[in-house]
C-alpha cells in the first residue's frame, strides 16, 4: 500500500509542476504604465488544493489503475482550482486598472486617507473600499457623480463574470445612534449593490472601524462602503463581524 501510494505521489509531481506552470504562465501579462498584483497566489493555491483533491478522489475510486486515475483526478482538480483562482486574480488587475488605481494587499493601506479606493484580493474573494467622501454627501445615501460612474464601471466589469457573487456592506462612524447608522450604512449599501446586481447587502452601521471613532480624521477612514466579489457561496461571510 505505501509503495502504491509512493508511486502517486511520483506521478503527480510533474502533472502538478506542469499545470501550475501553465496556469501562471498564461496569467502573466503585463500593460505598461499600471500597477497590479503578478503573484497570482489565488491561482497556484487553487490549482494545488484542486490537484491534491482529484487526487484523493481518483485514488479512493474503486478499481484498478488507482495510479492513472489519482492522476487525471489531479490534473481535473487543478486545472478546476487553478481556473477559479486565475479569475479572481484576474478581475482584481483589471478592476483595479479601470479605476485608475493598483491592487494593494497591504493591511495599512486602509489607513490612508489619500486612498479613495482600495482595491485587494484574498485567497477566496476581491475586496474594493470606497471611502465614503468621495461617495455621499453628509447624511445622504444618494451616490455622487463620480462615485456613480465608478460603480457603474465595475459593473460593467462584472458582465465578464457572470458567475461572481456580489456582497455589499456599509459602514459609519459612531456618530448618532446605532439604529441612525445601521439604516444610513444599509440605504447607503444598497445604492451601490443595486447598480452591481449583489446578492447581499449588510449595513454594519459603525461596527467594525478602521481605526478608533476618536478624531475627525479616523471617523473619516471609517465612513466607507466595501464590495466583495467571491467565486463560490461557501466562502461569504458576515462583513460586520
Amino acid at each position: 500500500m505505501n509503495n502504491k501510494k509512493g508511486n502517486t505521489m511520483k506521478l503527480l509531481k510533474p502533472i502538478l509542476a506542469t499545470t501550475l506552470a501553465s496556469f501562471i504562465l498564461s496569467g502573466c501579462y503585463n500593460q505598461p504604465g499600471l500597477t497590479q498584483d503578478n503573484t497570482y497566489n489565488r491561482t497556484k493555491t487553487g490549482a494545488v488544493a484542486g490537484a491534491i483533491a482529484g487526487a484523493i478522489t481518483g485514488y479512493n475510486t474503486k478499481g484498478h489503475h488507482k495510479n492513472r486515475r489519482a492522476a487525471i483526478g489531479a490534473l481535473a482538480g487543478a486545472a478546476i482550482g487553478g481556473g477559479t483562482g486565475y479569475m479572481l486574480d484576474r478581475q482584481a488587475n483589471e478592476i483595479a486598472r479601470a479605476l485608475g488605481t493598483g491592487v494593494d494587499n497591504d493591511p495599512l493601506a486602509a489607513l490612508d486617507p489619500n486612498k479613495n479606493i482600495i482595491v485587494s484580493k484574498t485567497d477566496t474573494y476581491v475586496k474594493l473600499l470606497f471611502r465614503d467622501s468621495m461617495m455621499f454627501a453628509t447624511a445622504s445615501s444618494v451616490l455622487q457623480p463620480q462615485a456613480r460612474s465608478k460603480v457603474q464601471t465595475v459593473a460593467q466589469l462584472l458582465n465578464n463574470y457572470p458567475q461572481t457573487i456580489v456582497g455589499v456592506a456599509g459602514f459609519t462612524d459612531n456618530r448618532g445612534s446605532y439604529d441612525y447608522n445601521q439604516k444610513l450604512s444599509k440605504e447607503r449599501a444598497l445604492s451601490v449593490a443595486n447598480i452591481l446586481g449583489a446578492k447581499s447587502t449588510k449595513g454594519c452601521a459603525y461596527n467594525k472601524p478602521i481605526a478608533p471613532n476618536t478624531s475627525a480624521e479616523n471617523m473619516a477612514l471609517n465612513r466607507r462602503v466595501e464590495v466583495y466579489l467571491f467565486s463560490d457561496a461557501n466562502f461569504m461571510q458576515d462583513p460586520c463581524i
